[in-house]
């Protein structure tokens, strides 16, 4: 992966029917108080995953500073959104549960409790991590893991997004994928069990094959801000999965993507139809940009091999301070060397949010 860098997890997206309640949840108890960018206008690039025809929506990208990849909110505007009609189950393919970032997991878990009773008790994942589960106001699941690494200290307990729970149903054609396409090279676990039996976690008293991945050390504009991620690959084994998006459109309810921050589309794009996994989307075809709100880039999709979607953005323009019109230009810069800290503390002083 010489010609091209990824630097790691820009953002995850979630399909909502409210996109104000939804992003107020996730300040709440997620502190994704952080707004690089909101926009509202027609997805015009996405037709393969909205029926063949532009959508309206209204979408933003959030982050908590104190490290992980940013919460992409996201609701049609004009179209009713299809909710998934059955429950999403343990090992369903596509991504069942994101992965959350936790200085403290038992002392988040008494704090949350107080107010959100969806939660799963604290328990330790198969490669040794403490973790539990808790679902959002509408029903998505999220992993709190933890992570005592801290990017800027806010005195929040928990930071955004470190990886992912995806369903698959053949777990070395899966294994070969993240870790050949995406880089998630190094085997944390590899084990056969059930899930803690909870409401929150359906067929969990069924059998799984749990493969918990994670990469070396990412480097990029916003590595450090990103930090490490683990990819947790769940195959059922005792029952036939469904996949969470099927007949469904992208940006429906749920989780609708994992991207990453990359550099050198071009020569990614070669790389990953060589390794079979073609752009099913590409913004840019005749290399020009697109602007997302106040940013500009360049994004693209593959799927893995259960179709799952899987979002690179390479990003050229980014909005420090909008109001003095600061930009940053990152084609100008090297990929791989990171953005000072300055510049994000910067995007607290201007750009935090509240709920309202």
């Amino acid at each position: 992966m010489s010609d091209f860098n990824i630097a790691g997890i820009q953002q995850i997206g979630i399909g909502t029917v409210d996109f104000r309640k939804s992003w107020n949840w996730y300040i709440g108890y997620f502190g994704a108080d952080i707004k690089i960018l909101e926009d509202d206008t027609v997805a015009e690039r996405m037709l393969p995953y909205t029926g063949g025809k532009p959508q309206q929506r209204h979408a933003c990208i959030a982050v908590n500073l104190q490290g992980g990849g940013g919460f992409e909110i996201w609701q049609y505007s004009k179209r009713k959104p299809s909710v998934c009609p059955f429950k999403i189950a343990v090992g369903d393919l596509g991504i069942f549960a994101a992965k959350i970032k936790c200085r403290n997991v038992a002392e988040f878990y008494k704090k949350v409790t107080s107010t959100w009773k969806s939660c799963t008790p604290p328990e330790v994942l198969p490669d040794g991590t403490p973790c539990f589960y808790m679902k959002d106001l509408y029903g998505n699941c999220f992993q709190l893991i933890e992570d005592k690494s801290v990017f800027i200290n806010e005195d929040k307990l928990t930071g955004g997004m470190v990886g992912a729970v995806i369903g698959v149903t053949d777990m070395e054609r899966s294994v070969k994928f993240y870790s050949q396409v995406l880089g998630y090279s190094i085997i944390k676990s590899d084990s056969v069990g059930k899930f803690s039996e909870h409401d929150i976690l359906p067929e969990s008293d069924k059998r799984y094959r749990r493969v918990i991945l994670t990469a070396p050390e990412r480097q990029g504009a916003f590595a450090k801000l990103f930090g490490g991620s683990t990819i947790e690959l769940v195959q059922a084994l005792e029952r036939k999965p469904r996949k969470i998006f099927e007949g469904r459109y992208w940006g429906d309810p749920g989780f609708i993507q994992i991207c990453f921050d990359v550099s050198n589309m071009t020569a990614l794009g070669k790389f990953c139809a060589e390794k079979g996994h073609p752009f099913t989307v590409d913004s840019c075809p005749d290399g020009e940009q697109f602007d997302m709100g106040d940013a500009s880039g360049h994004f693209t999709y593959i799927e893995d091999p259960d179709g799952t979607l899987i979002e690179f953005v390479e990003t050229h323009k980014v909005p420090i301070i909008k109001k003095l019109g600061w930009f940053i230009d990152m084609k100008k810069r090297d990929p791989k060397k990171p953005l000072p800290k300055f510049l994000f503390k910067m995007m607290g002083l201007v750009s935090r949010e509240k709920i309202r």
